[in-house]
């Protein structure tokens, strides 16, 4: 009781007159549910949802959230029902409590696919709830923190899922405290080694790092008061995920990551903040490029604040970052620091602005019904730094970095994307491949006959214009798969003395049995391959059925039709397609599938099934129609082709050490490119033979250990 005394305690300290007696009785209703239940450390399972509402109250959210945190597993792991919530606590607890239950109930082919239905569900309860995503974060914050009792593989996927989605959801909530643990508990089990040496690096200059802080935060306060800027100041050395992404971008060592450390300067006006940078821009020499008013233009997640980064005491570069208190508070807690449900009231209609990019992002969505590539498309809106640009008439766009021309024309209208064929940047016309910065100022110029091709996917950055872009894309496939189909069947046809024209009625008929809603389906189904006209005539033209001693059905003819045709097959193609493990295969080149992969097949008219991994952007771009079930069989012997590239130090002996680290882990050096750069460092990207994507793994982890390399990572295979 003493979880549920501290979380009582939290919650009356900032909402005085909440509701305790229903946090009571959710605790009791949930501590009976889960009675006998208990997680893998060996926990009561229900210290778990107490953990949950902790985290919540810390977040100060209102008594009906706190409620949900404590109840969000009782509909999923236990007998309890959403309607007897309801009845039980109300609707609005019942409603947050259903919106962070998973369909786990429901049928889903691969663990992908669920994962992405669960994801839209939460989304679009949270487009009429902002709370269900954030008892969600809270969920997931705590099943972090005991990550440590799951076997590694399970560790490996949850932190994969972690980084990818939730940590920089909570980012676009503006939840900075939650987004830096997560990605830092992330971190500790997607990279183990790198964790651990960098944690040691970090702590070996924990004691000098500590000194040079407090003598920075000193220094800087008096300067600011001084001169007028009354303040507090505090410092902080980045998360341990930052550095190392720093570490991986600049291609440096710890030892040379000099601006690991950043100040925050918090006074009492925005005036005080453009007074405060000056301060510091006249105390230290600014570093140029360096500065960001998100003040002027917030960011998204509304987050303000100055940001420049200056040669401090010692020669040290610093980051500094001036704010108000209201800012800091935001820039902490993000959209729960406005939240007004804690008040008692409704959310204000002036905060539909804060919840805008939600919405941008649902209706951006709609079109998406593959779930796979919903979800590839909700972490591309999630990800990344923005770039703030102008329309001709002054309105700001903000994109994320990298976009292009063609992605601000499909912020601005559909049409005006579609049609893009040049732009004007800042009053010069720029190729549309020009990366958009800071402050430009584009006009788009549009012509009838132009339309989205191929090459686009590789300039846009924005899921809108991804989305569009392969829609459109889509529809051109189609077409040609209705062109194909139509003149395959005409032409099957007139063999037997009929046409489409005349045989309307029986084709009908033919498109039910063959499990297609309409003739048009059933079309485009033989232009992609998945029936044969033959099939098509069988079903049409009864008679010919009589010829035949049996009945051949769609799936048979499929497999004929893919099937892989050898007088002397001695081993699997080490896939299964519909179940069958004898179809030609083939494993596309710019993913290079390793049997341990989660992979997706498409029909290829001539070639059989091309074999993708589930998250590559070329698989994704193709028409979710052509796609079909494979799996690995684990019975193939092949050995598979994989390109590691790998970032180190230019220096003797290094190259040895990195092909040894090969030859103990058992894998052969197909080829390899070497080259030097400009600063002293070496780029190898070495195309590997290896059996499974746990040996890959396991090379990978073998040439991270190695003093000198940088970073290893797996790429496609022609790079």
């Amino acid at each position: 009781m003493h979880q549920l005394d501290q979380i009582l305690s939290e919650v009356a300290g900032y909402y005085p007159s909440a509701d305790l007696a229903l946090i009571r009785r959710a605790y009791q209703f949930a501590a009976q549910a889960h009675d006998g239940q208990t997680r893998k450390s060996g926990d009561p399972y229900v210290t778990h949802p107490l953990a949950v509402a902790q985290i919540i109250a810390e977040l100060k959210l209102d008594v009906a959230s706190v409620c949900a945190g404590i109840l969000h597993d009782c509909v999923e792991d236990t007998s309890a029902t959403v309607d007897q919530l309801g009845e039980l606590f109300g609707k609005e607890v019942a409603f947050l409590v259903d919106g962070v239950t998973k369909l786990g109930k429901l049928p889903y082919s691969t663990r992908e696919e669920q994962q992405a239905e669960n994801f839209r569900k939460m989304l679009l309860a949270m487009a009429r709830d902002i709370r269900v995503i954030l008892v969600k974060l809270c969920d997931r914050l705590d099943n972090m923190r005991s990550l440590n009792h799951l076997p590694p593989e399970k560790q490996e996927r949850i932190a994969a899922e972690t980084m990818q989605i939730y940590a920089p959801l909570a980012n676009r909530l503006g939840i900075q405290w939650v987004k830096v643990e997560l990605e830092d508990l992330a971190f500790k089990y997607s990279h183990p080694h790198e964790y651990e040496q960098l944690a040691s690096d970090v702590a070996k200059t924990r004691a000098e790092r500590l000194e040079y802080i407090h003598t920075v935060e000193k220094l800087i306060a008096k300067e600011m008061v001084d001169n007028g800027v009354p303040c507090e100041v505090m410092g902080r050395a980045k998360h341990l995920w930052s550095i190392y992404q720093k570490m991986k971008r600049t291609q440096r060592p710890f030892e040379e990551i000099h601006d690991a450390i950043g100040f925050r300067v918090i006074t009492d006006t925005q005036m005080h903040c453009y007074q405060g940078l000056g301060v510091a821009h006249q105390t230290w020499t600014p570093i140029p490029g360096r500065f960001k008013d998100y003040i002027a233009l917030p960011k998204p997640n509304l987050y303000q604040s100055l940001h420049t980064a200056v040669i401090g005491p010692r020669g040290e570069r610093i980051e500094v970052q001036i704010r108000t208190g209201d800012m800091n508070l935001v820039a902490e807690h993000g959209i729960a620091a406005h939240w007004k449900y804690k008040e008692g009231r409704p959310v204000a209609a002036d905060d539909d602005k804060k919840f805008a990019w939600l919405r941008q992002l649902m209706e951006s969505q709609k079109e998406l019904r593959d779930p796979t590539e919903f979800l590839e498309s909700v972490k591309i809106d999630l990800f990344g730094d923005e770039v703030y640009v102008f329309t001709p008439g002054g309105d700001v766009k903000a994109l994320p970095k990298g976009s292009c021309p063609i992605d601000f024309a499909y912020a601005v209208h559909s049409s005006i994307g579609d049609h893009c064929s040049g732009a004007r940047v800042n009053g010069m016309i720029v190729a549309l491949r020009y990366q958009l910065r800071n402050g430009d100022t584009i006009e788009i110029i549009t012509s009838p006959n132009q339309k989205p091709n191929k090459d686009w996917l590789k300039l846009v950055k924005t899921a809108r214009a991804r989305t569009k872009i392969r829609w459109e894309l889509r529809q051109e496939q189609r077409e040609k798969a209705v062109l194909l189909g139509t003149d395959l069947i005409d032409k099957a046809l007139r063999k037997h003395n009929t046409s489409m024209g005349r045989a309307e009625k029986q084709l009908l008929l033919a498109a039910k049995e063959l499990k297609c809603v309409t003739v048009d389906e059933l079309v485009i189904q033989v232009g992609y391959g998945k029936i044969t006209p033959q099939q098509v005539l069988e079903h049409t033209l009864p008679e010919l059925k009589k010829a035949e001693p049996e009945p051949v059905k769609a799936e048979s003819m499929l497999k004929t039709l893919l099937r892989k045709v050898t007088r002397n097959r001695t081993s699997s193609s080490g896939i299964k397609v519909a179940g069958e493990d004898d179809i030609l295969v083939r494993y596309a080149k710019c993913c290079t599938p390793l049997p341990g992969d989660p992979i997706t097949g498409f029909i290829t008219r001539g070639r059989g099934v091309t074999v993708h991994r589930r998250d590559c952007d070329k698989g994704l771009d193709l028409d979710p129609e052509r796609r079909i079930d494979v799996e690995w069989d684990g019975l193939g012997k092949v050995q598979h082709e994989v390109a590691i590239q790998i970032l180190c130090a230019d220096k003797p002996g290094l190259l040895a050490h990195i092909s040894q680290s090969f030859t103990d882990q058992n894998v052969n050096i197909s080829q390899a490119h070497c080259r030097a750069t400009e600063d002293g460092r070496a780029v190898n990207t070495f195309h590997a033979l290896v059996k499974d994507l746990d040996q890959l793994k396991s090379v990978i982890r073998s040439l991270s250990r190695i003093k000198g390399v940088f970073s290893v990572d797996r790429v496609a295979a022609d790079a």
